[in-house]
Parts: structure tokens; sequence; C-alpha cells
């Protein structure tokens, strides 16, 4: 069966400390992707992703835009970051380990998240809906994105590791109607 995310309900974030001394959260705006969920075989289920890189929000427009630039994701040359499971992998209970690959900024790597699946349900609507919370720590660098400076006190401004965080909520396909 088909599941697709309802971007009102959903959230793909990110955290990475800033000076070594705080935490920088931000989000990705407008993103959309597909479950295909198996009920009686979860490990045979597929999920694919995309973020608009240029829908980078972390609050201050000054920094959205040194993101934006070719400094980091360069949306003009790089505009999507895309994920594709590769293995979904149950943990017991609702856990759920799930591999993929991560393309973003045009370079491609195996990513490993870890999460639960809750539901599904059916809404007041008669809608079915199941949510889907996941993270993951990734280097930076890994995937080209690797401008940084020094700071005088000895570390970075940037550091290499980012924390994403992604919560989902799916809702069934409705199968077009034809008024055929």
């Amino acid at each position: 069966m088909t599941w697709q995310i309802d971007p009102a309900h959903s959230r793909v974030a990110f955290a990475v400390r800033h000076m070594m001394v705080s935490t920088v959260r931000g989000s990705f705006k407008v993103f959309s992707g597909e479950v295909e969920y198996d009920e009686q075989n979860p490990a045979n289920s597929k999920i694919t992703a995309q973020a608009e890189a240029a829908s980078i929000d972390t609050g201050q427009a000054d920094r959205d835009q040194h993101l934006r630039s070719a400094d980091f994701f360069d949306v003009e040359k790089y505009p999507t970051i895309t994920f594709v499971s590769t293995r979904i992998e149950p943990l017991g209970g609702n856990q759920y380990r799930v591999t993929g690959d991560l393309t973003m900024h045009g370079v491609t790597r195996p990513v490993t998240f870890t999460g639960e699946f809750n539901g599904p349900i059916v809404d007041a609507f008669g809608l079915r809906r199941a949510g889907i919370l996941a993270s993951t720590t990734i280097s930076r660098k890994d995937f080209g994105l690797t401008w940084n400076r020094a700071i005088e006190s000895g570390g970075v401004i940037v550091d290499d590791q980012v924390k994403i965080e992604i919560e989902l909520e799916i809702t069934e396909k409705v199968p077009a109607t034809s008024n055929a």
C-alpha cells in the first residue's frame, strides 16, 4: 500500500553545534515523499523522500542565505536532497532501523536511521494515518559540505556532526476515481 507524507503534520529538521558552545537548529520547509508499506512484512517496505535544499530555515535570514550558497548546499547546483531506503529492519515492537541512500550536495552515501513506526489508525475523515519518527547523525564532510573557520579559542565555527531528526505523518494514498 502506498502512503504519502502529510507535510502539514511533518518535520524534517537538523541540529549542529555552533562555535563549540551552542546548537543551531533548523529544518527544510518543502519536502515530500512516499512510503510503500507492507503491513504483513514491514521489512519489505520502502521509503523515498526529497527536500528542497533552498527551503532551509534556521530562523535567521543571513545564515539561511549563507547555507544556500556554494559554501554549503549550493542550491543552484544541487536543489534537492533525497533519501531512498535500501533496507528496513524490525527491531521489536514499533522500533525499526532504516538504511538507505542519502544524496546531498551531489554525493550519495549510505545512512542508517533508527526510529519508530506508530499506527496505522483511522482518522475522523476515514483516512488511514501513521507516524514515523527517525533520527541519525551524519558527517557533513562526507557529503562535501566542508566550509568552516577556526575560532581563536580552539575549535571551529560549525561542527562536522549533524543530527537529523524526522517526524512524519503519512496518509494512505487514495486511488483516483474516474468520472467516465
